[in-house]
């Protein structure tokens, strides 16, 4: 199963070892799912992890953030979206995330934005779930039948 995680998810993992975000990233780093990401995505990564409000909570210095950025890009699925998303006017970056899903041919969509992307409940037949709902997928699809 193919998932692309938004950024506050990816920067709320870093911050909190022990929140849904944060077992999110776990059970992608156990295999239990394929992130996919794109350049956009993996560049938007990089710019939040790197605002210093954030920055100051983390304590990660540039060298540090690199390395993250680019285990990801290791780690996960790359993709070039080629299509053009305007579904969300407010925020331009959550189309980034809808371009990547929509190339990647991503299942779901992890997000904590609940005024753009969780609002849309899905986009072109992607759900887009928040990382407790997207654990509990997980969780239910481990079940024993």
């Amino acid at each position: 199963m193919r998932v692309v995680l938004d950024t506050n998810v990816v920067v709320s993992a870093v911050l909190s070892p022990t929140g849904s975000p944060a077992e999110v990233v776990r059970r992608w780093r156990r295999e239990a799912f394929d992130v996919v990401v794109s350049e956009a995505m993996l560049d938007e990564y990089r710019r939040a992890l790197g605002y210093p409000k954030v920055r100051a909570l983390h304590g990660l210095d540039d060298a540090r953030l690199d390395q993250r950025i680019a285990r990801l890009r290791r780690l996960a699925l790359l993709v070039e979206p080629t299509r053009v998303v305007t579904a969300v006017e407010e925020d331009l970056a959550d189309n980034r995330v809808l371009e990547c899903a929509v190339a990647g041919e991503a299942a779901y969509v992890v997000s904590g934005d609940r005024r753009h992307l969780l609002s849309l409940k899905s986009f072109e037949g992607i759900r887009i779930l928040s990382p407790g709902a997207f654990l509990a997928v997980l969780d239910a699809d481990e079940a024993p039948q």
